[in-house]
């Protein structure tokens, strides 16, 4: 996950973070007042290149928040995390 403060920047990090690893786009949740967190999946490796990746490129363009990686999350998790349950493609990225 890699939270910002600007769509920009939300943009931005999410295109760093799918051209850095074979990771999956799953999601953008606008949480409110410009905060935008972005969502990958893979393996823990890729998913850690992709958040560096995507963090840096946050940085770089707009506010750079926060980055998490939860490794192996237990299944249970995705129905609270907002855009993992969606399918088809992304219209708002």
């Amino acid at each position: 996950m890699v939270e910002t403060r600007g769509k920009i920047a939300a943009v931005e990090a999410a295109d760093a973070m799918v051209k850095a690893a074979p990771v999956e786009l799953i999601g953008r949740v606008a949480i409110g007042a410009g905060y935008y967190t972005v969502l990958v999946r893979g393996t823990t490796g890729a998913v850690k290149a992709a958040t560096d990746a995507g963090a840096a490129a946050a940085y770089r363009v707009g506010d750079l928040v926060s980055v998490h990686v939860i490794p192996k999350p237990d299944p249970q998790l995705e129905p609270i995390i907002p855009g993992v349950c969606e399918t088809g493609p992304l219209p708002y990225l």
